[in-house]
């Protein structure tokens, strides 16, 4: 069993009310990998500079994640600079240099061409559209996508919508995408484009998961400790992903189950800047709170009071 993801690898830089960091790792299959690595083998796709430092690449095989895709190119790697806002919600960027990321073309090693499951990040759906040509009918396809190729590159997000399994969005972007306002009509908009299900984040309130005619919403973790909020919803699509591969079962019920899981892993991302916390994460603490979430959670419902 594994996922394939392809996305990018950056350095980030990152100022919050906690505190700053500088040019720690990050990009969004940096921190899809370490969520989606505790439940299933993870493949690498990205690009970096010659300037990276090696003691991220073994940071990276250290927990198991197959970097034979991970390209290096003579260059900088791409760097990001931030500002978040009082309550971590909103933020501002400060600083971006795509360097060697601005000329990225996926290219996916031979034994990356049939995987299990694969999740496509957030970049130019050109170059989704690219990937799925070269892999081998995986059985489970996941994609990400941000307001900038919804409102530049439309038609080549609708067409890549076509091909994927599950949308993983956030509410602006679901607006921004299908034109309406209510984030059940917008899900129902967004399943007639092609995915079979779509997860809409919903930030602090948590995920609405939606099928046609089914709905399920998945709380946030309220006892995390928000200390930087980058990369959740990379480590929210890992959870997922990582579990419904390792699970090798599509049903509703386990996309349910995926969707707590995917709260889970961005619950405890938050905790600490950078990747910090997913680097240190043991399994037994991924457990431990999937218990207390289901006790947070429990309800028996009473006989209807009418």
């Amino acid at each position: 069993m594994s996922v394939l993801v392809v996305g990018s690898v950056a350095l980030d830089t990152i100022t919050n009310p906690f505190g700053t960091i500088e040019e720690g790792l990050g990009g969004s299959a940096v921190y899809f990998s370490l969520a989606a690595r505790a439940f299933t083998s993870v493949k690498l796709v990205a690009v970096v500079g010659t300037d990276f430092p090696e003691e991220h690449m073994q940071l990276l095989r250290d927990h198991g994640v197959d970097l034979d895709g991970l390209k290096v190119e003579t260059g900088n790697t791409f760097r990001w600079t931030g500002e978040y806002s009082a309550d971590l919600n909103m933020a501002r960027t400060l600083d971006t240099q795509l360097n060697v990321f601005a000329h990225f073309k996926p290219v996916l090693p031979p034994s990356y061409r049939h995987v299990d499951s694969l999740f496509l990040a957030n970049i130019d759906p050109h170059l989704q559209r690219d990937v799925l040509a070269q892999v081998d009918k995986p059985v489970f396809v996941g994609c990400d996508t941000m307001n900038f190729w919804i409102e530049q590159k439309r038609e080549g997000v609708l067409e890549v919508l076509k091909l994927v399994d599950v949308l993983f969005i956030n509410e602006d972007e679901a607006r921004m995408l299908t034109g309406m306002k209510h984030l059940f009509d917008c899900a129902q908009a967004i399943l007639a484009l092609g995915p079979n299900t779509v997860a809409i984040k919903r930030g602090a309130s948590g995920v609405a998961l939606f099928q046609q005619d089914r709905v399920f919403v998945a709380p946030v973790y309220l006892p995390a400790r928000a200390v930087d909020t980058t990369g959740a919803g990379d480590s929210f699509a890992g959870g997922f992903m990582g579990f419904v591969t390792k699970a090798q079962d599509h049903s509703w019920e386990t996309l349910k189950r995926a969707a707590v899981m995917g709260t889970l892993l961005a619950s405890l991302n938050i905790e600490s800047f950078s990747i910090h916390r997913l680097h240190t994460l043991k399994q037994t603490e991924i457990m431990e709170r999937w218990l207390e979430f289901q006790k947070m959670t429990e309800y028996k419902p009473e006989p209807a009071p009418f």
